[in-house]
């Protein structure tokens, strides 16, 4: 099994790790001011988990692409960002 691809599950498996953990904490405190602040929290992970798993991809893709290509991937990246994060 490719490595790259091992990382990047691993990943995935922990941010929906982190969802769930964060919809049973909800339930527990059945607060709206409390659920928020967790939902808060997981703004923070969407993010994050996105720019280290694609950085993980194209560190396993890098050899096969031109610089051109992987320019083009991070503006698509940052445009993705932008759109997340702006508000």
């Amino acid at each position: 099994m490719d490595k790259y691809v091992s990382w990047m599950a691993v990943l995935r498996m922990l941010s929906g790790s982190a969802e769930i953990i964060a919809a049973l904490l909800m339930l527990r405190f059945n607060q709206v001011d409390k659920a928020l602040a967790v939902n808060s929290t997981l703004a923070l992970v969407g993010p994050t988990i996105l720019i280290l798993t694609t950085a993980i991809g194209l560190t396993g893709m890098a050899q096969e692409l031109s610089w051109g290509k992987l320019g083009w991937i991070g503006c698509g990246v940052a445009f993705l960002l932008i759109g997340i994060l702006k508000k």
